[in-house]
């Protein structure tokens, strides 16, 4: 993608003040393409928080949604978190509210509660272990327990219980609205209108359509499914940022994508990230005691995961 002179002028900005301030700016897969320029690393949500945790940076700009930054907040105390835009949501992690959780956990009192870190760390802190959509079976599978609720996304949930069928899993009414709008019919036109190419589908679609597909991958696993599979071309049922973003890591294959926009994490711009290095703000707060209650859910998965 070329950039205009004015994006030029804004990415040139962006860089030389980050280094000024400290600073490191994460951003996510699906973010605008231009906003790769003035990244420091970019991936999925979790991979974006462990990588900001190694660097000496004093302050964090992550560009994404924000429960994101919430996680960022959880897993590096003492660094400052900022925003480009505090709208920046989750239609996911709204459908979860902590008191629901609360209530929900006293009908089921045997069973665990593992949390994918698309929730907010009020949600995250009344859980018991946290995953990711690469780890979730992991996880899952590593727990004593048979008995597991897992919250917010039941179509994630469905994915790991055809997995590991010898659990119990009590999925959560939750869902993306950008994958699990996806039909078994769109699947199949994808085939017609595009014969050659592999599908790779993300586990928070229905299970018709991941039945479908010839892969299934988180976001991150989608570049490296792409990266070592034997064939060129493929079409990518998750937000349409990410074809951009497999198109710049592996220019060599070819890649379809959705017209299907995640309006939240398209709110984040160039000039918003500059007004936030600028003025720090806004910052991203997480009460410590919450806090606290999270990040034990999260060192439960990493200890789970290795």
């Amino acid at each position: 993608m070329a950039l205009s002179t004015e994006q030029l002028n804004l990415v040139k900005k962006i860089n030389e003040l980050k280094k000024e301030k400290n600073a490191v700016i994460l951003v996510h897969n699906y973010q605008r393409p231009e906003i790769y320029e003035v990244a420091d690393f970019m991936g999925d949500s979790l991979g974006l928080c462990v990588e900001a945790a190694k660097t000496e940076a004093e302050m964090i700009v992550f560009c994404g949604v924000n429960f994101m930054a919430e996680s960022a907040v959880i897993l590096n105390p003492g660094k400052k978190v900022v925003v480009p835009n505090i709208d920046a949501g989750c239609a996911m992690a709204d459908m979860v509210q902590a008191l629901a959780l609360k209530q929900f956990k006293q009908k089921h009192p045997d069973a665990v509660v593992v949390t994918y870190v698309n929730s907010s760390a009020e949600v995250k802190a009344l859980s018991d272990v946290c995953c990711t959509s690469s780890n979730a079976v992991k996880v899952v599978k590593a727990l004593s327990q048979k008995k597991i609720i897992f919250v917010p996304d039941k179509n994630l949930a469905a994915y790991v219980a055809r997995q590991v069928p010898e659990k119990e899993i009590i999925a959560w009414e939750g869902y993306c609205p950008i994958h699990h709008n996806l039909t078994k019919e769109y699947v199949d036109e994808i085939r017609r209108e595009h014969p050659n190419a592999k599908i790779i589908a993300h586990p928070e679609s229905r299970p018709e359509v991941l039945e479908r597909a010839d892969y299934v991958a988180s976001t991150t696993g989608m570049i490296d499914c792409a990266r070592e599979s034997p064939y060129n071309e493929f079409f990518v049922l998750t937000e349409c940022g990410m074809t951009e973003r497999l198109c710049r890591a592996i220019p060599e294959k070819k890649f379809y994508g959705l017209c299907n926009m995640c309006f939240d994490m398209k709110k984040n711009t160039l000039p918003a990230i500059l007004r936030a290095l600028e003025t720090e703000k806004p910052v991203v707060r997480v009460d410590p005691k919450i806090a606290a209650r999270a990040r034990l859910a999260f060192d439960k998965m990493f200890a789970l995961t290795g």
